[in-house]
């Protein structure tokens, strides 16, 4: 079998995996019992030098064309999976050709929307996904992309601070454009809107849905996506007495996890009113500044959180006039460091080390709600490990859970 591999950087062990097989038939000891979401092609997580890839079968000329799309959105620093490579030319032991197989690396600690219900959540989880979703909508959008396929199903969703942050999964229908017209995005919400609405009612057929109503949650994504929307593009005109409107504007931004690389700003013939609009968007804000103060790389929700805290460690010692990055390099090693490495080894797949701590620190927050005073993040911790952190799945590589199986009914 000549086989065609298209890949950034081959990996030779690709060579060993049984491609002469179809992909429903590879035998279990080369899988990865991973949950995996609702798919229209066959779709198996498969171990591979120490790692986990996703291999989906698919035509051969969209699965390079796929491949190529995520390249180009990884390339713009948009959530998606990322492309590991492309196989064709297979053919079974009897000659007979077998589709492509596009491979993406797998994200780890991230789940599909099936799998996060199957667990035990907040009632308002439903709310939260499609919020998450909304944000990932708009950056796409911005960057020119119509997904044409927007749903829960395509999307895998990763913890970030008590809420989700979205990862594009499914790109074979997306185009990449300059930019978009009114009526393409729309179009992408309205069919986001109509594929929430079946995969919701899918969830109440099967009671795993906590009372939400499927049309109203459904309805969530045009409105969280329009007033998201708004709030990055919209012109904004005022008074020249009020030019802290402009400060005020871009801290808004920053609030939702965007920054301003330039704004326009234009005043009228008699100078009494300005115009502002934001030029250039970004999302990762507090984690571009994260990263930068103490090299980690973590969720946008998660980097707003641990700053929180540096600015309240920073307060607490009395080094408001210090250096930032020598405060922050403390923070890492005297606070951070110490907390996540305390916990078990044998438990530390349950959550990321970023989503771990801030939930120690939802954890003291509690804890001192109850005693009445503040709690040490240490005697916080020791309690969280013991009490709490028993009970959470383990989201890096929940074994044994295979979100196919959960009852599937006709979409609307």
């Amino acid at each position: 079998m000549a086989l065609d591999i298209i890949a950034a950087r081959p990996d030779p062990a690709l060579l060993d995996l049984p491609w002469q097989l179809p992909l429903e038939e590879w035998p279990e000891e080369r899988l990865a019992a991973l949950p995996r979401g609702i798919s229209r092609h066959v779709v198996r997580f498969v171990k591979l030098s120490g790692k986990v890839i996703a291999v989906k079968e698919i035509k051969a000329d969209l699965a390079i064309r796929e491949y190529h799309l995520l390249r180009n959105l990884n390339r713009l620093g948009l959530p998606c999976v990322q492309p590991f490579a492309v196989v064709q030319g297979r053919v079974n032991a009897k000659g007979k050709p077998l589709d492509a197989c596009l491979i993406t690396r797998h994200l780890q600690f991230s789940l599909p929307y099936r799998a996060l219900y199957s667990q035990t959540l907040r009632p308002d989880t439903a709310t939260r996904l499609i919020d998450a979703l909304a944000v990932l909508l708009v950056r796409l959008h911005l960057a020119g992309f119509w997904w044409g396929d927007v749903s829960l199903s395509n999307t895998l969703f990763v913890r970030d601070a008590g809420a989700f942050a979205a990862y594009l999964v499914d790109a074979e229908t997306g185009e990449l454009r300059e930019r978009l017209s009114n009526g393409q995005r729309e179009h992408d919400l309205e069919i986001a809107r109509i594929n929430i609405a079946g995969e919701l009612f899918d969830l109440e057929a099967g009671g795993l849905l906590h009372g939400e109503d499927p049309i109203e949650t459904s309805e969530r994504i045009v409105t969280r996506y329009h007033e998201l929307w708004a709030e990055l593009t919209d012109v904004e005109e005022f008074d020249t007495a009020e030019r802290w409107r402009v400060e005020d504007r871009i801290r808004r931004l920053n609030d939702i996890g965007f920054d301003v690389d330039e704004l326009a700003i234009v005043t009228d013939f008699n100078g009494t009113t300005i115009s502002i609009q934001p030029k250039v968007v970004d999302a990762g804000h507090h984690s571009r500044r994260l990263l930068r103060l103490t090299g980690l790389d973590v969720e946008e929700g998660q980097a707003r959180r641990l700053l929180n805290d540096l600015d309240s460690y920073r307060a607490a010692t009395e080094r408001q006039l210090d250096d930032e990055e020598l405060v922050a390099h403390d923070w890492l090693s005297l606070i951070y460091e110490p907390i996540t490495r305390s916990v078990p080894p044998a438990m530390r797949g349950k959550l990321e080390p970023a989503e771990l701590f801030h939930e120690i620190l939802e954890h003291r927050w509690y804890m001192a709600e109850l005693a009445g005073h503040d709690i040490r993040i240490e005697d916080a911790t020791v309690d969280y490990v013991a009490h709490v952190l028993p009970n959470k799945p383990e989201e890096k590589s929940i074994l044994g859970v295979d979100t196919t199986e959960l009852p599937v009914l006709g979409t609307v």
